[in-house]
């Protein structure tokens, strides 16, 4: 959902950035991912026309994505935050 965020997105670009990030993902998981996402409404996608090959699933954030998002990073600081305080 992050990578969504940022701009609407493909998913070998999703993959790839995963991978720059050191986050080892096939597609066969992220398709299904992907999917569960937007049955849940927080993702959309189009269909744009590929130069390379046939069109694209180009997946972004619905506006209850980018809430769901907010509360997962709120989340992600408070646990983040109580590790960093057991871990001293």
């Amino acid at each position: 959902m992050l990578i969504i965020n940022r701009d609407t997105a493909y998913v070998s670009e999703i993959l790839a950035e995963l991978k720059k990030s050191d986050m080892i993902l096939v597609e066969g998981t992220l398709y299904p991912l992907l999917s569960r996402l937007k049955s849940e409404g927080l993702l959309s996608y189009t269909w744009e026309e590929s130069k390379l090959g046939p069109p694209r699933k180009y997946y972004a954030l619905t506006d209850k994505g980018r809430e769901k998002l907010s509360i997962l990073k709120e989340t992600w600081k408070e646990l983040s935050s109580s590790i960093n305080s057991l871990s001293k």
